[in-house]
């Protein structure tokens, strides 16, 4: 058996998978919404091709270090001058150096096209949060049937009469939603549909109360809109924020306010929900 064949060849077979593996990571939906839709692809869950894409990493680098071990002379070559001294600066060290640096930098800077790249991923995840839904908070499917109905306002005893009528089993209130949608091979989002049915008829006229954390998709809403949906007065509330230092347009998603303002979309919700309450 030849090593070194072997080494090279691993590290050869093992770059296919991992490369399709990473190619499927960077398009596939956030984990909130990928557990709660119980998302897959080629029959795999998220955590499935994460745990292949971590052991085929480590495969790849153990095999990438003993490939440098084997071939520790030839790469010792490649950092000599024509003199045949040793020198770990040459030019083509600097480039690769420099084109390493620039992508870690000009990731971290947010600038392009390493900005664009992680902008496309991105688009990919907004998309299937649009077509799969969000769940009404992360995880949610790790909650118990009581933990849940509390937390969004549901009527567990009425939960439990819809999930009966829809011909789903439960175990009881402490069941995570999880736990039943398995029981019943369903996704979280269907039983989560189905508990919904429980929800308070609001009075007429009667205006949703602002709620406790964020809901789902709360960062694609403009600011418009969720006033409109409160009942709230846009030109107060966008002087309450410019109050507090933040400029806003009633057009704008609670997004783009976040990014103008270098916060993000959670910090946003707190100070609009410290507004609301406080009037």
């Amino acid at each position: 058996m030849n090593m070194r064949r072997v080494v090279s060849l691993t590290l050869v077979i093992s770059l296919v998978p991992l490369l399709i593996t990473s190619v499927v990571l960077y398009i596939v939906p956030e984990g909130r919404v990928a557990f709660w839709s119980d998302w897959k692809m080629l029959g795999l869950t998220k955590t499935q091709w994460g745990d292949i894409h971590i052991n085929l990493g480590w495969l790849f680098l153990l095999a990438g270090l003993l490939h440098l071990y084997l071939n520790w002379k030839p790469i010792v070559l490649y950092m000599k001058n024509k003199a045949k001294k040793l020198k770990v600066f040459t030019v083509e060290f600097n480039i690769s150096f420099f084109l390493t640096v620039v992508c870690v930098a000009g990731t971290l800077m947010g600038i392009p096209p390493f900005s664009t790249i992680i902008d496309f991923g991105a688009s990919f995840k907004e998309a299937a949060a649009l077509k799969y839904g969000e769940p009404p908070y992360g995880h949610a499917e790790l909650s118990s049937l009581q933990t849940l109905t509390r937390r969004t306002g549901l009527d567990l005893e009425l939960v439990m009469v819809e999930l009966s009528a829809a011909g789903l089993k439960s175990e009881g209130e402490q069941q995570t939603v999880l736990e039943v949608a398995q029981l019943n091979k369903v996704t979280p989002k269907e039983v989560w549909q189905i508990m919904q049915k429980a929800q308070p008829v609001a009075a007429v006229g009667e205006r949703p109360v602002f709620p406790d954390e964020p809901f789902p998709g709360f960062g694609r809403k403009t600011l418009e809109e969720i006033c409109n949906t409160y009942g709230f007065d846009c030109k107060n509330i966008i002087a309450a924020l410019r109050d507090k230092g933040v400029v806003a347009g009633n057009n704008q998603t609670i997004k783009d306010i976040a990014d103008t303002n270098n916060t993000d979309p959670h910090l946003l919700f707190e100070l609009l929900r410290t507004i609301v309450t406080s009037n």
